[in-house]
């Protein structure tokens, strides 16, 4: 590489949030051990799966790692002895299976860096975290205003996202969070684009958006610095945890959640629709809106994030959004987000599925309206509700926020077609083509299970048996022609058979069979031959053939006298 030569943003296209499947195929026995081979599928495309095996071992510290999580995991247990057996192994076998398909249904233990790395090993190298802090030691070379305290590991749940503590060295005793995030598979924008976007971050002054200190970027990816709040995130709120922990340690099995009452709710939901109405007007895409995602000041909530869609990273709740072709606009998907969210609020846990059609009847009537038109399979499939129609709902419209008409937010007219770019080329294209895809698969799934379902397969034996009968009987009422009758249905008194035998090979035939060649001449008949020939009756047709061939006898025979000339004459 020339020294003045510039590099290229390292984007990585690979989507983290697409979901693993896999299923256990065979057990192979290798010398020692057994190795299981397990096919593993990215997403809804067959054609998407490879091939790994794993030991009995290999499973055991996938378990240490997942312990995590606080949830009592079905792991089978070791055996010393004995383990090598084909019963032991087959029961081995099926319980493994049901390990991973346990772990995969949990939105939040599947898509951790332990089962990626597990089942695709790969795309996710072990020295990420190191990676991270190689590119944050070089960006403050260039910034020397912070320092990293230390490595914040594993607070979030995005893969390729690192936290880190710092602090300003003009004051060593302010906290504050440095993120830095690889490019994800929806970028699109140029290097110059992004990074003006980026310093526009800092400039953004709304009371309901988290705002950020320092942003930048660079090709190795984004990088924003925000005060470090001690109290967390609402999710953090609703599950008792502290920010620094482990995020499996504090999402996936709280031990205690909090649901919040009717008078927060109204509030804080108010608050989440006047940030992304305002996100909305000044043409900022954002998409990310999870409880994550939101931090809670006191009585006040505050969006984070806002850097996402322009850094390329797919959204929390993709996974169920790519399953509606309604949900295909960042609009609509912060709608959609939004619902997750109330439900949250509501429950005090996730709703871990794409949509709900049936809520309590303890859901006070406002929420449970508001759920319904968000969440429900219907709207989904047809039209959400907007932003503006959410803010005009009886269970937000009362709730007071101050005067925001005075907050401005100027947006040169050089970023507006960036911004538009990266919504709609990047984020929405994507979108778009994923629910095409997934919709295809459905309908041929659809398809195939009709197909192959009980009911059909009785209405194809009914068919066939119908098609075979009437073949059957087109075959008996085939009109028999004259000449065929005369030689196949022949009586000893001249007249005809009405039944023709169908095993028969000449009841089919048309044309009469021609007579035999006439043999030599034979020795003059004896009188009882002449007798039984003459006791038949005469017929030309195939009947009189075989009754003389049956009716023939050795002894009718005369005996031939040999004239023998062959001695010579003397």
């Amino acid at each position: 590489m020339a020294v003045f030569e510039k590099r290229k943003s390292m984007k990585v296209d690979l989507d983290d949030t697409i979901p693993l499947t896999c299923a256990i195929e065979a057990a192979q026995n290798v010398q020692t051990h057994i190795d299981y081979v397990i096919r593993v599928q990215r997403g809804p495309v067959p054609e998407n799966s490879w091939q790994i095996n794993r030991r009995y071992s290999d499973f055991d510290s996938l378990n240490d790692q997942l312990k995590v999580c606080g949830m009592d995991l079905p792991l089978p247990p070791k055996k010393v002895f004995g383990n090598m057996d084909r019963e032991f192994i087959a029961e081995r076998q099926q319980a493994l299976h049901k390990y991973l398909q346990l772990v995969l249904i949990h939105h939040l233990m599947s898509g951790s860096i332990y089962i990626k790395r597990f089942l695709d090993p790969t795309r996710y190298p072990a020295e990420m975290q190191e990676a991270a802090l190689q590119h944050v030691s070089m960006l403050f070379r260039s910034e020397p205003f912070w320092e990293v305290v230390e490595p914040l590991k594993d607070i979030g749940w995005r893969i390729r996202r690192n936290y880190f503590l710092v602090k300003p060295k003009d004051q060593p005793k302010v906290k504050q969070v440095l993120a830095w995030s690889a490019y994800g598979p929806d970028k699109v924008l140029n290097d110059k684009d992004l990074l003006a976007i980026m310093k526009l971050l800092p400039t953004i002054q709304h009371p309901f958006i988290y705002p950020v200190t320092f942003a930048t970027a660079n090709e190795t990816g984004g990088f924003t610095i925000r005060t470090f709040h001690a109290t967390g995130t609402l999710r953090d709120f609703i599950c008792k945890a502290k920010p620094k922990h482990h995020f499996l340690k504090k999402y996936c099995h709280p031990k205690h959640t909090t649901q919040f009452n009717m008078m927060n709710i109204k509030t804080f939901g108010r608050q989440i629709l006047e940030a992304l109405k305002f996100l909305q007007e000044k043409g900022i895409p954002y998409g990310h809106l999870h409880t994550g995602n939101i931090m809670l000041e006191g009585n006040t909530c505050r969006l984070l994030d806002l850097e996402n869609s322009v850094l390329g990273l797919p959204s929390y709740y993709r996974e169920y959004i790519i399953q509606f072709k309604k949900v295909i606009t960042t609009e609509a998907v912060d709608v959609y987000c939004f619902g997750h969210v109330l439900f949250e609020m509501t429950f005090g846990g996730p709703l871990n599925a794409p949509s709900k059609d049936d809520f309590p009847h303890t859901v006070p009537a406002p929420i449970k309206s508001v759920l319904e038109s968000i969440l429900n399979t219907e709207p989904l499939k047809t039209k959400l509700p907007t932003i503006d129609d959410l803010l005009a709902d009886p269970l937000f419209a009362d709730v007071p926020v101050g005067n925001l008409s005075s907050i401005q937010l100027r947006v040169s007219s050089k970023l507006k077609d960036p911004l538009k770019v990266a919504k709609e080329s990047g984020v929405e294209k994507r979108l778009k083509e994923d629910a095409k895809q997934i919709a295809s698969y459905r309908r041929l799934n659809k398809a195939q299970a009709h197909h192959y379902s009980d009911e059909e397969k009785k209405k194809r034996k009914r068919a066939s048996a119908k098609k075979r009968m009437s073949q059957q009987q087109t075959i008996s009422e085939q009109p028999v022609s004259p000449a065929a009758s005369d030689e196949s249905g022949s009586t000893a008194n001249g007249s005809v058979s009405d039944v023709t035998s169908p095993a028969s090979p000449m009841s089919t035939s048309s044309t009469p069979v021609p007579p035999p060649p006439p043999s030599a001449a034979p020795p003059p008949p004896s009188n009882q031959t002449h007798a039984a020939n003459k006791a038949a009756p005469s017929s030309a047709g195939r009947g009189a053939l075989l009754s003389s061939i049956t009716g023939f006898s050795k002894t009718g025979l005369k005996k031939a006298e040999t004239n023998d000339r062959s001695t010579p004459c003397v």
